[in-house]
């Protein structure tokens, strides 16, 4: 076990996760409210949009409309998701405003692999392999392997952790092959299966395997568990964690409707405060945007914070 990190850092993906699933319609103009918004919190880390088939994530059917519309502020690195080359050509149209890099994207359960991409594991391998190639030739940096269902997966069940350290090592092998450093293993609990032991037993093999990596983890809150797991994560002292305004989002092809999503932004901020871990991020601020998404979204959304307010604002009123 690791001492906690001085400062972690939060890649902010509300907009984009969150927008995905939400049956709307959505505004453009309120995505960019939103995307404006969440500039002035002091998070560094936005990922603003998708580039997806807008037949199957009609949410996003208005990518380049809302990239074109928001102002970007300085010192803040704005990204989009694409799974194919149709979407990175839609990215490479912004990329003096977006951020752009590439993942090895792979699963660690071939069921949700099938389920979610229509692939099996070595389809998806030779897909990332042709996918690497055009980042490259288009100058686009790939550093990072991400693995779907790290900690378990609704359609396969409990995901061993040699099957993550076996998945990352096949995602090493096609980095290999065109001479890639990576340098961030981001683990997704895209289902909502891991708990603290689990999430402890996964990056303590991952570690071993790759001690020299940053890990990063994306946690997914469907039973309650993702402020418990960011807490595991801080303890075994990864810095990097994905996570969404509010609560927003959720995967589209979890087959479990109506599950929460991501982990909330301000109480991964909060946890880090009351532990002593800087962020960077104006707390109070970060729930007034998670106020305006709620309004936006026309539903009430996971985040307690939204309800219950930041600490600090009845630690003054008590003084």
């Amino acid at each position: 076990m690791s001492d906690l990190p001085a400062s972690i850092h939060i890649h902010e993906e509300g907009p984009r996760e969150g927008f995905q699933i939400e049956p709307g319609p959505i505004s453009s103009v309120d995505k960019v409210r939103l995307i404006e918004a969440l500039s002035e919190t002091g998070l560094k880390s936005i990922q603003a949009c998708s580039f997806v088939n807008q037949r199957l994530v009609p949410g996003w059917a208005d990518a380049e409309d809302v990239v074109a519309a928001f102002r970007a502020t300085p010192g803040i690195a704005y990204s989009a998701l694409w799974f194919n080359d149709k979407g990175l050509e839609r990215a490479l149209a912004f990329r003096d405003k977006l951020s752009l890099s590439g993942t090895i994207s792979l699963s660690a359960s071939e069921a949700f692999n099938r389920k979610n991409l229509h692939r099996s594991h070595a389809e998806n391998l030779e897909a990332m392999r042709k996918q690497t190639a055009l980042h490259l030739a288009k100058g686009v940096p790939v550093k990072r392997i991400g693995v779907m269902a790290a900690f378990g997966c609704n359609f396969q069940g409990d995901i061993a952790p040699a099957e993550v350290v076996r998945t990352l090592r096949d995602g090493l092998g096609v980095a290999a092959e065109f001479d890639i450093e990576i340098s961030r293993l981001s683990l997704a609990d895209s289902m909502g299966w891991a708990t603290p032991p689990r999430i402890e037993r996964v990056i303590g093999e991952v570690r071993s395997a790759w001690p020299d990596k940053e890990i990063s983890l994306h946690l997914h809150d469907t039973r309650g568990m993702a402020v418990a797991n960011a807490m595991a994560g801080l303890r075994m002292g990864v810095r990097s964690y994905d996570s969404t305004v509010g609560g927003l989002g959720g995967c589209p092809f979890a087959g479990q409707k109506g599950a929460a999503g991501n982990i909330c932004t301000e109480e991964l901020v909060m946890l880090c405060e009351e532990m002593g871990v800087a962020t960077g991020v104006d707390l109070e601020k970060l729930i007034e945007v998670g106020r305006m998404a709620e309004a936006i979204v026309g539903h009430p959304l996971p985040s307690e914070l939204l309800h219950g307010g930041a600490l600090a604002a009845f630690r003054r009123a008590a003084a």
